[in-house]
């Protein structure tokens, strides 16, 4: 079954390749959507994908790339939109 997960972490999480980590995360485990940068200094992950997958990008999010300094992990259940690839938004 394909979820659609919300899911914002915060701490030292910009700036240090997160996003970019993400998307080989995604791209690695089956999981597509996009990531970007928060004007608060979170990021913002939407994604979607067999539920075990996406279970696994969460849990991969706890930690990131290893610059980063995760300090919370928030997930929401989101509406499938069919994504097709993983994005990364630049603003």
């Amino acid at each position: 079954m394909i979820i659609n997960r919300i899911i914002t972490i915060t701490g030292k999480v910009q700036g240090v390749f997160y996003r970019g980590s993400t998307r080989e995360e995604s791209e690695r485990l089956g999981v597509y959507g996009e990531v970007m940068n928060m004007p608060d200094g979170s990021v913002l992950l939407i994604a979607e994908g067999d539920e075990e997958a996406v279970a696994a990008l969460i849990a991969w999010c706890h930690y990131g790339p290893p610059r980063a300094e995760v300090r919370e992990v928030l997930v929401k259940v989101g509406e499938v939109k069919g994504f097709k690839d993983f994005k990364v938004i630049r603003f």
